[in-house]
């Protein structure tokens, strides 16, 4: 799995309003139906109204590319062009061990 922290912004609230963009028009839907996907979730930071974090997430990167590749990312580019976005992107790949976090989580 390959976990993608996608963060946009934006000026004068243009972050928000490509979520919403997003959502209404069905583009993220369509990306959480594609093959390979796992997770597609926005979500808004507390210290920074005009930066918008996409926790994105993939089966492998074979699926990955594919996505990068699809008409749909066209879509997706448009949009953070129409917004005058820019981005900053942080790429993990999830360590499933985790002996010495399970102190610290709370299930």
């Amino acid at each position: 799995m390959i976990v993608m922290n996608l963060y946009y912004t934006g000026h004068s609230g243009s972050a928000v309003e490509f979520v919403k963009e997003m959502e209404s028009r069905g583009i993220a839907e369509r990306v959480r139906k594609e093959s390979g996907n796992i997770r597609y979730d926005y979500f808004f930071s507390a210290s920074d109204p005009e930066t918008v974090l996409l926790l994105d997430a993939w089966e492998s990167q074979e699926a990955l590319d594919e996505h990068h590749a699809s008409p749909l990312m066209r879509e997706i580019a448009a949009l953070r062009e129409k917004y005058d976005l820019h981005m900053k992107a942080e790429r993990f790949i999830p360590d499933n061990g985790g002996e010495n976090d399970s102190a610290f989580l709370r299930r």
